[in-house]
């Protein structure tokens, strides 16, 4: 039985779980992906006292330092298939079926990246269509890609392709950005990056190798183009060969959407000014809730967990 099962390991999930040791809680920390969102940061300039540093090193010390706690914290990688509530107390089933029991929970699984939806996205997904530009632009060194989207991670992941791409086209549906400035101007900067503005990707296009031959391995399918809404430059395809897909991301709550936890009108987990659901002894941190004012850094998800792990402890205080 533990006092706290901590559901993520990212931002959130580390400084929930550095926090309840240190309330000498007996804590689980687990999650299916090391990092989270922060190991997709090829570049963080806004964590007090790390001027620059890439996000993998951000997370690996996060990790280091909760994972210190050895009295205290089990670690874990492993995806929670369910919850459910057995009396006051929950019960968690991980992948290969193994159940642990948690006296409370924190929910910190962060987002999902969002997809477009449009033709040819899932059928070249992960054969040129990525959503992680700053995670897979290595493999695209020399060639000509698309940046789909208008925020930070669009943007920062325009700039990094840069880094290593031929040719980026950054293709947003408006004039302008909701992208850090400083990103922007950093992308402005790239002679290789061209801006295709009041535009909307509806297709992905690839290539449709013909059968193998008997005896010979099949050619596999790759991505050769993008089709818009409209003309740029008088056509209205240009050809790229990957599309990194950078719209967003939806709040991970699948799991306490299963136990019953309120959701906000925009779908996030809800969550009061202690951090907690409608569900006693459930609560939320990061990406995935209504905190904050859905303004998603490593900042405000650090702030809600550390709040999180103090009112878990109070609530567990306040039960014996």
């Amino acid at each position: 039985m533990f006092d706290v099962v901590i559901v993520g390991l990212g931002i959130a999930g580390y400084t929930a779980a550095i926090y309840c040791a240190r309330y000498k809680l007996k804590v689980l920390l687990v999650g299916a992906e090391e990092g989270g969102m922060g190991n997709t940061a090829a570049e963080v300039g806004n964590w007090p006292g790390e001027i620059e540093i890439r996000g993998p090193d951000l997370m690996e010390k996060f990790k280091k330092h909760a994972v210190s706690f050895t009295d205290q914290v089990t670690f874990k990688i492993a995806r929670v298939k369910d919850i459910q509530k057995m009396g006051s107390e929950f019960e968690l089933v991980l992948e290969g079926d193994e159940k642990v029991m948690g006296k409370t929970v924190i929910f910190a699984t962060g987002s999902n990246k969002r997809h477009l939806g449009i033709k040819g996205e899932e059928e070249f997904s992960g054969k040129g269509v990525t959503y992680c530009a700053t995670c897979d632009a290595f493999f695209y060194r020399n060639k000509t890609v698309a940046v789909i989207g208008g925020g930070d991670s669009a943007v920062e992941g325009a700039a990094i392709a840069a880094q290593v791409a031929a040719k980026v086209y950054l293709v947003h549906r408006k004039n302008s950005f909701r992208a850090e400035p400083y990103w922007v101007e950093k992308v402005k900067e790239k002679k290789n990056v061209e801006f295709v503005l009041e535009r909307n990707i509806v297709e992905v296009i690839g290539d449709q190798p013909s059968p193998a031959a008997a005896g010979l391995r099949p050619a596999s399918k790759k991505v050769t183009g993008i089709k818009l809404d409209q003309p740029y430059n008088g056509s209205d395809t240009i050809a790229v060969d990957g599309v990194f897909i950078e719209i967003g991301s939806n709040p991970a709550v699948e799991l306490p959407k299963k136990l019953g936890c309120a959701l906000d009108t925009k779908g996030f987990l809800q969550v009061d000014e202690a951090q907690r659901t409608n569900i006693a002894g459930i609560f939320g941190a990061g990406d995935l809730t209504s905190a904050s004012n859905h303004f998603a850094q490593f900042t405000t998800a650090a702030g809600e967990a550390t709040v999180a792990a103090n009112s878990a402890f109070n609530y567990l205080q306040a039960g014996k």
